[in-house]
């Protein structure tokens, strides 16, 4: 088990106090070459070696959670799906299930062949979120050569997306009732086919994550977050179990199909190195456990109907929706109002619950080394970020007030103006 690095400086033996280690502040973002999203450490260090890091988020707030609320809840899949591109489908499962277990107040049920292609689904956009990350996190490293490979496989399990919803992104295949498409025999087929050679090729890629000294020497004893921390700061999927601890929101509150007979051969990967290296080898062995979920599902899929038509309100209810994407756990909270529009929809996303994460797998690496850290969590900003709501104590402004785009403007010039990115 990988413990957390020390790096001690040695006192000059003068005890002057110019020559005393001293510690500066550099940033990390919100524009760097290394992050294909906005977001901003400062980074706290001694010589080449951080110390502490405080994280600063809000660059991309879309304000999706307050536009569900103008929208159908049919409309709203097609919305949550912006959420994120990676995990898209996660997001409208998440809300469809939000919603039908409203609508099972009044005795609404969801075919089980529909609740088959949504894990289908679910556990391929899996396959293909972990595939993308292998590649990302070779080329933090300078591996192009595996980024090159992974990137070129993950294309097998996106063209089976494309054949089966028409999309090869965002695959609009959710419906509140069921699903939009069904599978038929060609597809099964060739499903079966690319999730062989996925398997296939997978095999690979562990032999070269296990054995090659370009990762292991990039990743081992990196970015280290112990159990301990990692329960205090709440961190949620690959990121806590390759902490050793055994959470999956598929395992512990199945939805889906999770809670069938799929639940017998489920098996809740976990690594305890606490490291970067430690995250690479869940997220693979992952992968290699949703290939088997694939074609399990594939083989015992259930013959039926794959939409039921749902009453056009929804009635007045609150509901907590759980689901485990690629990152960890998501979380929809529902209120709805007897009406055909949600009273309110709370988003949290797991790149949200590990940010904090990040800030304590920093301490200590080397400044070369905060990117791989930073990106071993599988990191999401524009998913993540929130808007700012601020409780005020004077009494002459309302005590609880969102900011709206001209307080973010008059924010932002002063805190440039002020030059608050040193600061």
């Amino acid at each position: 088990m990988a413990e957390k690095k020390k790096v001690k400086v040695a006192a000059p033996e003068t005890g002057c106090a110019s020559c005393m280690p001293q510690t500066m502040e550099i940033p990390l973002g919100p524009q760097h070459p290394a992050l294909k999203e906005p977001t901003h450490f400062l980074l706290e260090i001694e010589g080449e070696v951080i110390v502490n890091a405080t994280p600063r988020i809000g660059y991309v707030h879309r304000g999706i959670e307050k536009l569900a609320e103008t929208k159908t809840y049919s409309a709203n899949l097609t919305l949550v799906e912006r959420v994120c591109g990676i995990c898209s489908h996660v997001h409208s499962v998440s809300l469809a299930n939000a919603t039908e277990t409203a609508l099972a107040l009044e005795g609404f049920e969801v075919p089980e062949r529909a609740q088959y292609i949504r894990t289908i689904v679910l556990e391929l956009e899996r396959i293909h979120s972990h595939i993308l990350w292998l590649g990302v996190a070779a080329h933090e490293i300078g591996f192009d050569t595996l980024f090159m490979l992974s990137w070129r496989d993950r294309e097998l399990t996106m063209d089976i997306l494309e054949d089966i919803s028409g999309n090869r992104v965002n695959y609009g295949i959710n419906e509140i009732g069921g699903t939009r498409r069904d599978l038929n025999q060609r597809q099964i087929d060739l499903m079966n086919k690319y999730m062989d050679l996925t398997m296939e090729r997978l095999g690979r890629y562990i032999d070269i994550c296990l054995k090659e000294d370009t990762i292991r020497m990039r990743t081992q004893g990196i970015g280290i977050l112990l159990p301990s921390k990692a329960k205090e700061l709440c961190a949620v999927g690959p990121t806590a179990r390759a902490s050793g601890i055994k959470i999956d929101v598929r395992w512990d509150d199945p939805y889906s199909s999770y809670g069938t007979g799929l639940r017998d051969i489920f098996n809740v990967i976990t690594y305890d190195t606490n490291d970067v290296f430690s995250r690479v080898v869940v997220r693979l062995l992952e992968t290699v456990e949703a290939v088997k979920y694939v074609k399990w599902l594939l083989a015992n899929l259930p013959d039926g109907p794959i939409f039921t038509k749902p009453p056009r309100k929804v009635p007045t209810a609150q509901v907590l929706s759980r689901t485990e994407p690629p990152r960890g756990e998501l979380i929809h909270y529902l209120w709805s109002n007897d009406t055909n529009k949600p009273y309110r929809l709370k988003i949290t996303t797991p790149t949200l619950a590990n940010i904090l994460s990040v800030s304590e797998m920093l301490k200590g690496d080397y400044i070369a080394d905060s990117v791989i850290s930073l990106a071993s969590i599988d990191p999401c900003f524009s998913c993540e970020d929130r808007m700012i709501t601020v409780v005020n104590n004077d009494r002459r402004k309302p005590k609880v007030w969102t900011w709206d785009m001209d307080h973010l403007r008059k924010y932002r010039k002063k805190w440039y103006d002020n030059k608050g990115w040193k600061k």
